[in-house]
């Protein structure tokens, strides 16, 4: 498969996988009893294992890596913290407000990874305040 066939599908990925956060996000704040819903629980894993293989497979393609391409390094340090945010957010996270700080939270580590897959500096957005 070529690179650019995969960025495509792993673009994709991300925008699924924003969206559905967002979605599922709202529900939580809500209290709606959709999180509960079998494909709400499934699906954001298949998507997200799309975004990663992709990923994976783009970095072998271009021989770009974590820890050795600093802005590589950054969006997976980026990544592990908006998986963080998120659980705590949709699962751990005790009162409502934290939950909603945690999704806050969720929301600007996912504008920082994108923001470092654009800008490919591990500051990412912060640059542009620089």
């Amino acid at each position: 498969m070529s690179y650019l066939v995969l960025k495509q599908i792993h673009l994709g990925c991300v925008m699924l996988s924003a969206a559905g956060f967002c979605l599922r996000g709202v529900w939580m704040l809500r209290v709606s009893p959709l999180l509960d819903r079998p494909l709400v629980r499934v699906l954001p894993h298949v998507v997200d294992t799309a975004l990663l293989v992709s990923a994976i497979a783009m970095a072998i393609l271009s021989a770009q890596y974590p820890f050795v391409n600093d802005w590589l390094t950054a969006k997976v340090v980026g990544l592990v913290l908006y998986i963080g945010c998120g659980t705590m957010a949709l699962k751990r996270a005790k009162t409502q407000r934290q939950r909603a700080a945690f999704f806050v939270a969720a929301l600007t580590t996912y504008a920082y990874v994108v923001s470092v897959a654009i800008t490919r500096q591990p500051l990412g957005f912060l640059v542009w305040l620089a």
